[in-house]
């Protein structure tokens, strides 16, 4: 009974805090500078300033699903039916471009939300591709398989 009660508080709390959209371009698209092209790279380069404010931005919009570790294994993920990937392990993310990374957060995927460009302006959203890369460099290495660490093998 409590389960559903904290998951409903959760999702209210986040549409109550959500600000009221800003009025959009004709036909809904982003300004020009502001669409990436499927081979543009990341456009920012990360301070200790801007990679502050990733982590807060990680903090409020998407660690309540996605950990704050990043595992994705949090209670709302698991309530809500969803597998989210592992971003410790830097396998998860090999083979997405931040460009994949930025039209995910921007325009949503699957059940999650978009990103609105009145909570985070493109340059945020592209420092917070850099701190969600970053962490799988903060686990600790695997341990070598048991019998690899015998004498003699």
């Amino acid at each position: 009974m409590l389960k559903p009660f904290l998951v409903l508080s959760a999702v209210v709390l986040f549409v109550i805090a959500a600000p009221t959209p800003a009025p959009t371009l004709a036909a809904g698209r982003m300004p020009q500078e502001a669409a990436p092209t499927p081979a543009s790279t990341n456009p920012v380069k990360p301070t200790p300033a801007s990679q502050e404010k990733a982590k807060d931005l990680y903090a409020r919009d998407c660690a309540l699903c996605h950990g704050d570790n990043g595992n994705g294994k949090t209670g709302l993920a698991k309530d809500m039916g969803l597998t989210l990937s592992d971003w410790t392990d830097p396998k998860k993310l090999a083979n997405k471009s931040d460009h994949e990374l930025f039209d995910a957060i921007r325009k949503g995927k699957d059940k999650m939300p978009p990103e609105d460009p009145s909570r985070a302006k493109d340059d945020e959203v592209w420092n917070l591709i850099i701190y969600i890369r970053g962490l799988s460099k903060d686990q600790p290495a695997a341990a070598p398989p048991a019998d690899a660490a015998k004498p003699g093998n």
